[in-house]
């Protein structure tokens, strides 16, 4: 088999768009002020490891870092329950027109820009007294449904019905079928939708910005506001704080990375 080697180049040339970006953010993070106003790609004469610990405190990371921990994890594990339940329902009812329906309607949302729907957002949270970490939770859950149902339902309908027929010949009810046999089943399907939710809780700033009220409830991202000012952005804290918030995503990722794209690939099979 011949090499494609414009294929090679252009994998090279994508992953330039990810390690230059990220090489400007380390050396930047270990820069001072005055050797940042030179060349922005030239190494640091002495690494300016004080940096990492100005943004550590400036931001309150610890307290920070838990408010998004707390939000995000419970969004995963509040989503991977109640999509996949949805999805099930929906992916073994799919030829009756009330559910294909309702898939529909799910997909559909994924053509609605949240700017729209902004505005009624803030005020609903508000009045039903959600603006809080309970409601952004709520909140990601939601929006989260759209895109999630359509990964979901590829992913079961390529499941055999047959596996589920033999649980239920030994008396597996619709409840046990669902956890002891499809649940277990969706682990790659899972860890896809929990790494995709995890990304979008941990580094959102918009959602947050709007519906938290409590300044103790702020998440990673709108902690980091600090650093832009009026006239000016302290660039070499900012880029700390943005190596530091990026680590426990870097970690997640490269663990959970061979079952998303597991459950992209078998996801896409059947639609």
């Amino acid at each position: 088999m011949k090499p494609r080697w414009w294929l090679t180049a252009l994998m090279a040339a994508g992953s330039l768009t990810v390690l230059v970006p990220l090489y400007f953010t380390a050396v930047t993070a270990l820069k001072t002020p005055a050797e940042l106003a030179g060349a922005g790609f030239d190494l640091p004469d002495s690494p300016a490891w004080g940096n990492f610990a100005q943004a550590w405190e400036l931001t309150n990371y610890p307290k920070a870092a838990l408010n998004s921990a707390l939000i995000t994890v419970g969004a995963v594990a509040l989503t991977l329950l109640t999509n996949s339940m949805v999805a099930y329902a929906i992916a073994r009812n799919f030829r009756r027109r009330l559910f294909k329906g309702l898939y529909y309607y799910f997909v559909s949302a994924l053509f609605v820009p949240f700017p729209i729907i902004m505005l009624p957002v803030i005020k609903q949270t508000s009045l039903l007294g959600m603006d809080n970490q309970a409601g952004l939770i709520l909140l990601y859950v939601v929006y989260g449904l759209a895109f999630n149902i359509f990964l979901y339902v590829g992913y079961i309908r390529s499941i055999p019905v047959s596996l589920e027929e033999a649980a239920r010949v030994d008396g597996a009810g619709t409840w046990t079928v669902f956890w002891r046999v499809i649940f277990p089943l969706l682990a790659p399907m899972n860890a896809t939708v929990g790494i995709l939710t995890f990304l979008w809780a941990w580094n959102d700033f918009l959602l947050p910005l709007v519906v938290l009220s409590s300044p103790d409830a702020q998440t990673l991202p709108l902690v980091q506001y600090v650093f832009q000012a009026q006239f000016n952005t302290d660039h070499t804290l900012a880029f700390a704080s943005y190596l530091m918030a990026l680590a426990p995503v870097l970690l997640v990722y490269l663990f959970a990375q061979r079952w998303v794209i597991s459950g992209v690939l078998r996801g896409s099979v059947k639609g």
